[in-house]
């Protein structure tokens, strides 16, 4: 068996057996106690015909010592035991979407979202938790334990909201996730692929949310072009450059299915139709620019915010010519002034509508503004 799979069982055991303790800290010790029996007599003894069964009754009966020892509540033993007499789990599947909810609930503060649900719903161990958000493990493990604790004192229900309230709940889930994945695909390959399994057990849990569909979508459609983004010398090659043949174009036909299989009813879904334009055009030129423009304005009515604003004045300047993306970039100049992305974009325009001088010196504030080494090599190679 493979990491993945016993990362995928870890979630499920951990889902189950706090649905039925309540008690999140040993529903992890029982779970990575059950996989690391697994990892020592699987190899000598062999694999079990349900290696996911075999890890999930191991767990409960680690669960159902460890209460017993602790004297715990009859109720908590009862439920356990129905477990053990039925050999099969309550519905996983279930469990999971309740963890994920309540992981992702906007009680927590969005940092504490995500660690918990990197180290609950995607089995990451603390450790890996720890180093993608820069702190020690120690640091990390206090962090999850107060954000266990603010689940416990603020009584969130471990259970998945309905009607207006899972309106009212879904985005704060799909941000976590488009969150990780955005962290993922600025550097950590690694958190981009963990957040699109995530989105694909979202999706499978909830096939009828057009939004959760939408969000899968997207995350493909951009890590399609993950192979294409750097060239051998680890630089960024821009969109018009890049090699379409390293594209996933897997991926990008399972993307546009998804997407043909809903309509649009969210920020994730026109986000997603944007990227699929790009993903389909044949190359740069065959972009259909007056299709993106009318999307970017669709997004900036349900979801403005200056960063849309910039895109959305590229896709402008590409369909009806640099003097109308810069018309629109000249009402949130001040609020974009040292975003980097910002910066080139007006500096690409200018460059287009014929000022050379003063797009090389938009190319080198860019540069300078700059979060990446490879996004300021990029951008300085411009600036000639």
């Amino acid at each position: 068996m493979n990491e993945v799979f016993f990362r995928e069982s870890f979630s499920r055991i951990v889902a189950t057996l706090i649905r039925l303790t309540g008690d999140w800290t040993l529903a992890e010790d029982c779970a990575m106690d059950a996989i690391e029996s697994a990892l020592r007599r699987w190899p000598r003894d062999g694999e079990p015909d349900n290696p996911g069964g075999w890890l999930m009754i191991t767990a409960r009966n680690r669960a159902i010592d460890q209460l017993r020892r602790a004297a715990m509540a009859e109720r908590k033993l009862r439920d356990l035991a129905f477990l053990q007499e039925n050999d099969a789990p309550a519905p996983e599947e279930d469990d999971r979407l309740r963890l994920i909810f309540t992981c992702c609930h906007p009680a927590l503060a969005m940092e504490s979202r995500v660690a918990l649900t990197l180290r609950t719903v995607a089995g990451l161990p603390t450790t890996e938790v720890a180093r993608l958000f820069l702190v020690g493990e120690a640091a990390m493990a206090k962090r999850l334990t107060r954000a266990k604790s603010k689940i416990a004192e603020a009584r969130i229900p471990y259970r998945v909201p309905s009607g207006a309230a899972l309106t009212e709940r879904l985005p704060s889930v799909l941000a976590v996730l488009y969150l990780l994945f955005t962290h993922g695909y600025d550097g950590e390959p690694e958190l981009e692929r963990e957040a699109i399994r995530l989105a694909r057990l979202l999706a499978a849990l909830m096939p009828a949310e057009p939004e959760v569909s939408a969000l899968l979508a997207l995350c493909l459609l951009q890590h399609s072009r993950r192979a294409a983004r750097q060239d051998a010398a680890g630089d960024l090659v821009t969109l018009e450059r890049q090699d379409r043949s390293r594209w996933d174009h897997i991926a990008i036909a399972e993307a546009v299915g998804l997407l043909a299989a809903h309509p649009v009813t969210g920020p994730y879904a026109i986000q997603a139709h944007i990227a699929a334009c790009h993903a389909t055009a044949p190359d740069f030129a065959a972009t259909d620019w007056s299709a993106l423009a009318a999307w970017y304005d669709q997004l900036a009515r349900v979801h403005p915010s200056p960063v849309i604003e910039v895109n959305r004045a590229v896709a402008h300047g590409y369909a009806y010519g640099p003097a109308a993306g810069l018309e629109l970039l000249a009402p949130i100049r001040d609020a974009v002034a040292d975003y980097a992305p910002a910066l080139a974009a007006e500096a690409d325009l200018t460059a287009r509508a014929g000022d050379r001088a003063a797009a090389a010196e938009l190319f080198r504030r860019a540069a300078a503004a700059a979060t990446s080494d490879a996004e300021r090599r990029a951008l300085l190679k411009r600036t000639g």
